[in-house]
């Protein structure tokens, strides 16, 4: 049995189908994403979605879906699925639907009456090309196959809607056609592996509804174009592959083609497995030498926190050591540029954000555990001298360096840290003056490079590195220490003592400025008031601002998102920061506590894990449907595990 199967139980009840969604990516930022019965239900879903960089730096739904049907003596059965006002659906190919397996890639077995047809979806890497393979498993009489597309050609953040500004022509292709609805855009090619006819018959199928854009407090009805059909027969046991691309097909290799790429995909047969995938799934390559990743799927972009927070995950945590090296390669030009002032020449944001250089230190760091010390001077000692002198000569922007030692970062007006909703022009959470991680990072930065400079001969270098830890160490808990936990910052007039769960990476990093009873503190009440089975809450339910659900409009889901949302990532310097303290003895309670989030490889986007969690139960997840962060910070979480039960 499949780790991720779902049956025809499930299938065709729309209240649990609809909810359970599906991603493949190309590894390039193109992607298809829908419900594992089909049926659209965000405006983010479509068969083949692809960055159109001609337009602007967004993704774009050039074919929305594919409805297939099965003709058997003169009679129809449409295989597809779409929701209408009135919780009206047309066709119901659901109810034909006996099962979906996500083991390898989307696979479906459909039953209509005496025919079995199967159907497998293949993305193929760094094209933006997505394959569907149809194989007729068992037939008693002659069959025809029918594929309507309905095509959008739209901004992921935009709808359709019918107009006459429309190229409803279309150019005839080796095996299909390929047509193009407005000018920016590339063509659409819809190819076969062997001959088909198209019949021509232009329309515009209205009022498609999506559900999850209602919940949301957005437009959810849209308007795609239907240029027509293809038609073709097929014979028991014979396979019939279809291509839409960007790009003509080949035709005569398209069977090659998914054949290979099926063969190199993670089987996702396990919990460690579907995250591997998932990670995999995130990466972006822009050329052959430039690799990215991005935050997270549908929406997001490729953002500096949220890349070098991830990337010990998504590469060292599955041994893929070439991942984080390519990766960091890309990198550090862009970092370079910022440090010298100079445009980054990468497609990443929030480069210039206050702890994002502090976390490439940290990236840097783990590679020296999964590596050696030795290994990751000779690569990364120049950039982590450069970034340290950097931060002392008071050259960033917003991280000031005082006499105390300890960093300051302005934030009143602007989201300087990972909690960064902005509501009016306003952060949702301003944190401003001496913030509590950004300084456990900073320490951990200082003690480790002054370590390495040591070990590799720049003892002047490293004796002042030791200098500012040691005073910062002085410093910190009288700045920070409130007696029973750390302040979340503190600035010239203000202490914040909301419980947070930024605290716990003082006590989680390998160097930490706190005494162990401080450390053991901050994990108890991390636990007793921020922990959930999907990770720790960014608010303790005890504060008045606390809100524990995250659904609602754009504004609502704002306020809740770091008031409150519980986040998988958090767990992972959680987890790190409780073994220091009870050690093996916490072994047990840290293995239970991944139990909550291996749930969530069977709801919401399967094989994934989205981006934030309501904090109250049952912990819905919200936000996006696969998010960077929290993949990478389990996945290294479970490599900690299993490291520390072999020792």
């Amino acid at each position: 049995m499949s780790y991720l199967r779902f049956d025809k139980t499930l299938l065709t009840n729309l209240e649990q189908s609809q909810q359970r969604e599906m991603l493949r990516t190309n590894k390039s930022g193109a992607y298809h994403c829908t419900t594992v019965i089909g049926c659209n239900t965000r405006k983010y879903h479509g068969l083949l979605i692809t960055p159109v960089k001609n337009l602007d730096n967004d993704n774009h739904v050039l074919l929305s879906s594919l409805d297939e049907t099965v003709i058997q003596h003169g009679a129809a059965f449409n295989l597809g699925i779409h929701k209408y006002d009135g919780e009206y659906y047309a066709p119901q190919g659901h109810k034909y639907q006996r099962e979906f397996n996500f083991e390898i890639v989307p696979s479906e077995v459909y039953r209509v009456g005496g025919v079995v047809i199967s159907k497998e979806k293949v993305f193929v890497s760094y094209e933006n090309r997505i394959l569907i393979k149809y194989t007729l498993l068992d037939a008693h009489s002659e069959t025809i196959l029918q594929f309507k597309p309905f095509l959008a050609f739209r901004n992921v953040n935009a709808l359709c809607v019918e107009n006459n500004n429309i190229n409803t022509a279309f150019e005839e292709v080796e095996n299909g056609i390929a047509m193009c609805l407005y000018p920016g855009y590339p063509q659409l090619f819809m190819q076969f592996n062997k001959p088909v006819k198209f019949v021509s018959d232009p329309s515009w199928n209205k009022g498609i509804e999506y559900p999850k854009e209602l919940e949301r407090g957005y437009y959810h009805k849209e308007d795609l174009f239907v240029p027509g059909h293809f038609e073709l027969p097929i014979k028991k046991g014979e396979s019939v592959i279809f291509s839409a691309g960007v790009s003509k097909a080949d035709c005569p290799k398209l069977a090659e083609i998914c054949f290979n790429e099926i063969s190199t995909r993670t089987t996702r047969t396990s919990f460690f497995n579907c995250l591997k995938n998932s990670a995999q799934q995130l990466f972006c390559r822009k050329s052959p030498e430039e690799l990215y990743l991005l935050a997270g799927y549908p929406w997001f972009k490729c953002q500096a926190r949220d890349m070098f927070i991830s990337l010990p995950g998504v590469s060292l945590a599955i041994d893929d050591k070439p991942a984080f090296q390519k990766i960091m390669a890309s990198m550090i030009p862009a970092i370079r540029n910022f440090m010298n002032g100079k445009p980054l020449e990468r497609d990443v944001v929030g480069m210039e954000k206050p702890d994002v250089l502090l976390w490439v230190i940290w990236d840097i760091q783990e590679y020296a555990k999964a590596t050696s010390d030795e290994e990751a001077w000779d690569l990364y000692g120049d950039i982590l001298k450069d970034i340290i002198e950097f931060i002392l000569k008071q050259k960033h922007n917003n991280l000031f360096i005082h006499d105390n030692a300890l960093l300051y970062s302005y934030g009143w007006d602007n989201a300087n840290t990972w909690m960064d909703g902005m509501f009016n022009g306003q952060p949702v959470t301003p944190r401003s003056g001496y913030i509590v991680e950004i300084n456990a990072l900073w320490y951990n930065a200082l003690r480790f490079v002054a370590e390495l400079s040591m070990k590799f001969g720049e003892e002047h270098f490293s004796e002042t590195l030791t200098k500012y830890a040691n005073k910062l160490q002085e410093n910190f808990s009288p700045t920070f220490w409130n007696g029973y936990y750390l302040y979340d910052f503190v600035s010239e007039h203000h202490k914040e003592l909301s419980v947070r769960p930024n605290m716990i990476l003082a006590a989680s990093l390998k160097y930490s400025p706190l005494e162990n009873k401080q450390k053991k503190a901050i994990v108890d009440i991390a636990t007793k008031e921020l922990f959930t089975p999907k990770g720790l809450r960014s608010l303790s339910p005890k504060s008045s601002n606390y809100r524990g659900s995250c659904e609602g409009n754009e504004d609502t889901r704002l306020f809740s998102k770091h008031q409150g949302a519980a986040w998988p990532w958090l767990l992972g310097p959680y987890i790190e920061a409780y073994l220091s303290v009870y050690k093996t003895s916490g072994f047990y309670f840290a293995e239970r506590a991944l139990a909550g989030i291996e749930e969530e490889m069977f709801i919401g986007c399967i094989g994934t894990l989205c981006e934030m969690y309501d904090g109250n139960p049952p912990y819905k997840g919200q936000g996006g449907i696969s998010f960077a962060m929290n993949i990478a910070e389990i996945l290294r979480t479970i490599k900690l595990l299993k490291n520390q039960k072999n020792d």
